[in-house]
């Protein structure tokens, strides 16, 4: 067992605290083990009527999933077995996609990455003022994974893809236009609610009387634009038609996308068109291969570099640019690796 993450029975609820709040409670491995086989156990206790998943401290939900380990691996020489962490995380993904039982995450703070699949997928998803999402993955020479594939393209208005390309954040109000959040409350009323959520045998009328209406976000406020802008049938349409637009956050966005790794953009473009097409398990198949064939690149370390360990921020993508990525090279991306499918 271990302290990064605590489970407690306290009447009808089984109680998860991702518990590394210095780190944003980024899940590590044995984080990620422990919640499924906890969920496991939960789902065959008939004690347990719902699962409620909290984030430790004041900052975060949690902030992603602990990449920092998988490049110190990597550069310690281990090339065998980095997939590992993956493979598990996204059999989570899958298993709380797929639970039989309500499933409750409380996002008071930063969402992001590993932590978005450790609670979209669940039945409610309950957000506060401080909610702040974003699949930042493009940023770090990675894609947005942990079932992005499934639940990014499926959002208005392209939202999603904007999301996936750019790095996009959301508060509160943009969570909930585009159903990352299935409800938004204060902040201040989560004590009350978890304590209501013990005994709860209804969740909906449980979480009743502590709904906010946020204020509408710069995402919905701009979401026709995003639509126009990323309905495009490539990203180098889509820079052309933000760059053709006078409007500030079109300018601002189509400079973000510039600045992520160009392999990586094109991957998550692709990985959108096809993830609207897919079932969520193909779609956490399709995760899986492009994974597999990420971890043999060299943009997923060197953003990890310049991000979290030098902190230079002044990441050198290869290639550099987006007309220089080989089309067969980014097919190869989504074809079946040498280790098999994902296991599901």
């Amino acid at each position: 067992m271990t302290d990064d993450i605590l489970f407690e029975k306290r009447g009808l609820a089984g109680f998860v605290t991702l518990n590394r709040p210095k780190a944003l409670n980024a899940l590590n491995h044995v984080m990620v083990k422990a919640l499924a086989t906890q969920l496991e156990r939960w789902a065959e206790d008939p004690g347990v009527a719902h699962v409620v998943v909290t984030g430790a401290g004041e900052k975060a939900f949690c902030a992603g999933g602990d990449i920092r380990s998988i490049y110190d691996a990597r550069q310690a020489g281990q090339l065998e077995g980095l997939s590992g962490f993956f493979r598990d995380e996204y059999l989570l993904n899958a298993r709380i996609k797929a639970y039989p039982k309500p499933y409750v995450a409380l996002i008071d703070g930063i969402v992001m990455g590993g932590g978005v699949g450790a609670s979209v997928h669940g039945s409610h998803r309950v957000g506060t003022r401080k909610t702040l999402f974003a699949m930042p993955e493009t940023g770090i020479g990675f894609f947005p994974d942990v079932g992005g594939t499934w639940f990014l393209p499926r959002m208005p208005k392209r939202i999603g893809v904007y999301c996936a390309l750019s790095a996009g954040r959301m508060k509160q109000g943009d969570a909930l236009a585009t159903g990352v959040l299935t409800h938004a409350v204060d902040e201040a009323s989560l004590p009350d609610l978890k304590q209501v959520l013990e005994t709860a045998s209804d969740i909906g009328a449980a979480l009743a009387p502590y709904l906010v209406t946020p204020e509408k976000g710069p995402l919905s406020e701009n979401a026709d634009l995003i639509e126009q802008s990323f309905s495009a049938a490539s990203v180098e349409e889509i820079l052309d038609r933000l760059e053709a637009s006078q409007e500030a956050f079109a300018q601002e966005t189509a400079d973000a996308i510039r600045r992520k790794s160009p392999t990586s953009v094109l991957i998550a473009f692709e990985q959108m068109r096809r993830g609207a097409e897919l079932s969520f398990e193909e779609c956490m198949r399709l995760e899986y291969r492009i994974l597999c064939r990420i971890l043999q690149g060299v943009d997923f370390f060197e953003g990890i570099r310049a991000v979290l360990v030098d902190k230079d921020q002044d990441p050198k993508w290869v290639p550099s640019h987006f007309s220089q990525v080989d089309s067969a090279d980014l097919a190869s991306y989504f074809e079946k690796p040498s280790v098999g499918d994902l296991p599901l």
